[in-house]
């Protein structure tokens, strides 16, 4: 399975306070991102099915430019 990188936009506090609960859990910051992304699929499969295949745009999630008037 290949792993890819992702870039998110993050208010500072809310940073600062995932960093913490993450140093809480003994996990860093990006172990502890992907467990909450698990629960998070895990949670939605259980109630919707398991997702067999990708949504349109999976492989690029960033979202299309509004285009201007």
């Amino acid at each position: 399975m290949a792993v890819k990188s992702v870039s998110i936009r993050i208010e500072e506090e809310m940073l600062k306070k995932i960093g913490s609960v993450a140093d809480y859990e003994g996990r860093s910051l990006n172990s502890h991102i992907l467990v909450l992304i698990r629960e998070n699929i895990q949670a939605f499969e259980a109630k919707h099915g398991k997702i067999e295949e990708s949504f349109p745009g999976a492989e690029n999630v960033k979202p299309p430019r509004k285009s201007k008037p």
